[in-house]
């Protein structure tokens, strides 16, 4: 069965993931991650790309991000493929393929799911028993939002704004967000729409994006409709 195409509107934030091929190591030591954040930062600020969280995991990359335009992210994507893997290959002595695929995204409604969106990709370090605070990774977005630290690859959220009037008052306040961990529910659901290109979302966003880009943006509901209860 044919692939449908990705989910993609212009103004609507995206939770993105690419892996390494076969799983394979895609950031070696911190000069690879620099180097990726650094193009990250160039291309996006080049063609109107809002990054509002990442990370950067050993064989993978998160990322949330608002395009300026439909074809924002994966020309953004793309040009970052190209220039990470020929610089990686180089350095390493390798040909080939990096990357397993093309990424995956899904459509977040924002006013539902963004700042849990966040959460869960700031997150992943310590669900990988890599750290046992978000804030002590130091290849994420979560230290500029706590305060830590300014990333320049960040453009901060109208959601996060609206945390606080102050700086003081937002980084605070996005801390309590992290206070006794994330539903399960919540990691479930965000994993499932993101893997398979579904909109996130309540019945109403997900009809709304359906309309928009002119495709199914949930799957179908399996087996026969239910007969009506007495």
């Amino acid at each position: 069965m044919a692939r449908l195409p990705r989910l993609t509107a212009p103004g609507l934030p995206h939770h993105l993931i690419q892996r390494g091929n076969n799983r394979q190591s895609v950031f070696i030591d911190e000069s690879d991650c620099a180097c990726y954040l650094s193009e990250l930062a160039e291309l996006a600020d080049g063609n109107g790309l809002a990054i509002h969280a990442y990370v950067l995991m050993p064989n993978h990359v998160h990322l949330l991000a608002t395009p300026g335009q439909s074809e924002t992210l994966p020309t953004v994507m793309q040009a970052l493929g190209r220039r990470y893997v020929r610089r990686f290959n180089d350095r390493y002595g390798r040909t080939g393929t990096l990357w397993e695929g093309r990424y995956r995204s899904t459509l977040i409604e924002t006013s539902r799911y963004l700042l849990a969106c966040m959460r869960y990709i700031e997150m992943n370090p310590v669900r990988a028993g890599l750290v046992h605070e978000p804030g002590h990774y130091r290849w994420s977005s979560h230290a500029h939002h706590i305060g830590l630290r300014v990333d320049p690859v960040i453009t901060e959220h109208a959601l996060y704004w609206a945390l606080g009037n102050t700086p003081f008052d937002r980084q605070g306040a996005y801390r309590c967000l992290f206070e006794g961990g994330q539903e399960a529910g919540e990691v479930e659901a965000i994993r499932y729409a993101t893997h398979r290109g579904w909109a996130l979302g309540q019945q109403a966003f997900v009809d709304s994006v359906s309309q928009s880009v002119g495709r199914r943006a949930a799957p179908r509901h399996a087996g026969r409709p239910r007969k009506g209860r007495d």
